[in-house]
């Protein structure tokens, strides 16, 4: 592979600065519908445009992770200015309330001077944290960006399916076939060459295969292998097991990243649902369902606390209609979704 050209490099920089221009944007005016529409059609206009969103909303959600440094001194600011109102609701917004304390008091013509330095210091934020992403990109042979399902054909005839914002590389030579899952979700249909096993490693885990069709997840705090039809064998790195595990039709393994393994099995049509647009969650904790299904959200989804985010959750979801789903998550743990703009949801028990 090579690295991106000139131009290439260009139109990402010019894509982070607008994606920041954008929220600044939509921060200030979230119930324009003529802004809305001229977003979305700029989000349309360029897969960059939808990468740089897509890590504009990551930056939004570690800062709002991030405890305020000087809360205690703005919050008489924020008290005297009044309680904040929750979009469409017309009640008091706790939620907005917490995020304007981390903020200086809103006086507009300072709040308006300060937007331009604000666009250029969040899209300098924001090349810094998106810089792993894009070196991810430059490791990758294939990726995707959100909402965006991908199909590869590799040239040994296999076929690989790539679910939103995952990557993955090939390495194909003489007497191997080896894939790395650089990031998210693959499906995998694997034709059988008894003298070059088929192999996905995705972080400390090995999955080997003859010929089958099969689905490895890598997600922040494990990974995970399902089988659809035939047999494959995995093996975590310094985790419990001293030899491949066996894994057949419906059979499931999760590796959390302490070597902690988890097995059990599922009707087999479930592996893999989510080409047919299902999410299917059998006793997850509702923070990884949502990290699942940010990926098909071109927004921000905010969690509110741990707690909120460890209840487990079960169901099948619509990935089609990601704010559906996640409103359906949330109201089978008693937590509601609000919608503080148009581009940005937070969770939170009630």
């Amino acid at each position: 592979m090579t690295g991106p050209g000139r131009g290439e490099k260009e139109a990402r920089e010019r894509a982070t600065v607008e994606a920041a221009r954008w929220l600044v944007a939509l921060d200030e005016a979230p119930d324009d519908p003529d802004l809305r529409a001229r977003f979305e059609s700029w989000l349309a206009a360029d897969p960059e445009n939808a990468e740089a969103w897509a890590d504009t909303a990551d930056l939004y959600e570690m800062m709002a992770r991030t405890p305020p440094a000087h809360g205690a001194q703005w919050a008489p600011y924020v008290a005297a200015g009044g309680e904040a109102t929750a979009p469409e609701t017309g009640r008091p917004g706790r939620a907005r309330q917490a995020l304007r304390a981390q903020q200086p008091p809103r006086r507009s013509r300072r709040r308006r001077i300060a937007l331009s330095v604000a666009v250029g210091a969040l899209a300098a934020c924001i090349a810094v944290v998106a810089l792993p992403p894009l070196l991810l990109r430059l490791e990758a042979d294939h990726a995707t960006a959100t909402a965006e399902l991908q199909s590869v054909a590799l040239s040994d005839g296999s076929q690989v399916h790539l679910a939103p914002d995952s990557a993955l590389a090939v390495d194909f030579e003489e007497g191997a076939r080896l894939v790395r899952l650089l990031r998210g979700q693959a499906f995998f249909e694997v034709v059988p060459d008894a003298q070059r096993p088929f192999q996905v490693v995705s972080a400390d885990v090995t999955t080997q295969v003859l010929g089958t069709a099969f689905e490895v997840r890598l997600g922040s705090r494990n990974a995970a292998v399902a089988v659809r039809h035939g047999r494959v064998g995995v093996t975590p790195a310094g985790g419990q097991a001293p030899v491949p595990l066996e894994l057949q039709s419906g059979d499931w393994l999760r590796v959390d990243r302490d070597g902690k393994l988890q097995q059990s099995s599922v009707p087999a049509d479930e592996v893999g649902a989510w080409l047919q647009g299902q999410m299917v969650v059998r006793d997850r904790p509702l923070a990884e369902a949502v990290d699942e299904l940010r990926r098909y959200h071109a927004g921000f989804i905010l969690l509110t606390d741990g707690a909120l985010g460890a209840r487990r959750v079960s169901g099948v979801y619509n990935l089609n209609d990601p704010v559906a789903a996640l409103t359906a998550m949330a109201g089978a743990q008693g937590a509601v979704v609000r919608r503080l703009s148009p581009w940005v949801l937070l969770v939170s028990a009630d």
